[in-house]
């Protein structure tokens, strides 16, 4: 829905009104400076030792649930890709999110793809991404993790593959990571379903993704016997796959003993925005144009396994009602990515208050 259609049926609020144009005029309007500016800003006031708390009391609500043995403290979370090397950890409860995921992060520190690479769609809704994993690696990550100490929420760490890792090299880049940041998790999301490193879909493939798992299971199964505790397992899917694809995936998820899904991560369509300027740019979708798509593939999982697989629904949450779709379909939680840009704080509070 245009952001104009938007504004007739709702009260802007004044995030929207003075804070966003402000922030979308950074760097001559370059999405990622007002990105790495928007961390920094909260970086500073996670620094606040009663700011987390506070913020919980402001802008939380919901009621907990426990999720693939985690204790959740609200079912709402902040996506992958916002916070990717975890400088805010601090800060994200402040604004009422109950849990966070990290990453996505790679076994090798990466810059990323060429700039610019972040583009914002406004009168959609949307975001158009070709970061492509722009992070200081899971050893960085690792050592950051270690400093901060008890975060006091559930944290999900994001793994992906390096760019410069050959596709048949790719579990043991995914395991490396895993191994140096498994104390550190609540859960893992293993993202084989960005658009934006070359190959890196075709690990979305039965025979692949199979191998993968198999390895991931085996080194938690490893660490486990040093004296950590189990950590739930999650593969991050596409929504551009076709509902057989998604079935196979499925079943070699149940085979291995997959503790949830992530459904979606962006599109490489572009439904309704093919007539924006920025429509053509390289990447994947997000946003308000995501809702619909995400909320379908979501109910087939759900439908496909009985509901015995927890599903973590993402995509187009910019208001509650596209939450509410969300579980409705069956998703356990939800996350939040692109609906923070648009509407800005407030909305994580409205979601928290609606929610039951």
């Amino acid at each position: 829905m245009p952001e104009q259609a938007v504004q007739t049926v709702r009260k802007r609020s004044a995030y929207e009104r003075v804070l966003r144009p402000l922030l979308y005029r950074l760097g001559k309007g370059d999405a990622e400076i007002a990105h790495e500016q928007t961390l920094k800003a909260l970086h500073l006031l996670g620094q606040i030792p009663a700011a987390p708390r506070a913020g919980a009391r402001l802008f939380g609500g919901a009621s907990g649930r426990t999720v693939f043995g985690v204790r959740f403290p609200s079912p709402v979370g902040l996506a992958a890709g916002m916070d990717k090397n975890g400088v805010a950890l601090r800060a994200w409860p402040a604004i009422g999110f109950g849990f966070v995921e990290v990453g996505t992060v790679t076994a090798q520190p990466q810059p990323g793809n060429e700039k610019p690479r972040l583009f914002r769609l406004v009168e959609h809704e949307a975001v158009i991404n070709r970061m492509g994993f722009n992070n200081l690696g899971s050893a960085a990550l690792a050592d950051r993790l270690a400093a901060y100490g008890d975060l006091g929420y559930p944290l999900g760490i994001s793994i992906g593959k390096s760019k410069v890792t050959p596709l048949e090299a790719a579990v043991k880049d995914y395991v490396t990571s895993f191994r140096r940041l498994y104390r550190h998790g609540d859960y893992f999301a293993v993202n084989v379903s960005s658009p934006n490193t070359p190959g890196l879909r075709e690990l979305q493939d039965a025979g692949h993704l199979r191998e993968l798992l198999t390895a991931l299971h085996a080194e938690s199964a490893t660490l486990s016997v040093s004296g950590l505790a189990p950590k739930p397992i999650l593969v991050k899917i596409a929504p551009d796959l076709t509902t057989s694809a998604i079935d196979e995936l499925l079943q070699v998820c149940t085979d291995i003993g997959v503790a949830g899904i992530i459904a979606t991560n962006t599109t490489i369509g572009r439904p309704g925005v093919t007539g924006h300027p920025r429509a053509g740019e390289t990447g994947g979708l997000s946003g308000r144009p995501l809702a619909e798509i995400s909320a379908k593939v979501v109910a087939h999982i759900h439908a496909e396994t009985g509901g015995a697989l927890p599903v973590i629904g993402v995509g187009g949450i910019l208001e509650p009602s596209d939450a509410t779709r969300l579980f409705d379909a069956g998703a356990s939680l939800v996350q939040v990515y692109s609906g923070l840009i648009y509407r800005g704080p407030g909305l994580i509070r409205q979601l928290n208050r609606s929610l039951p």
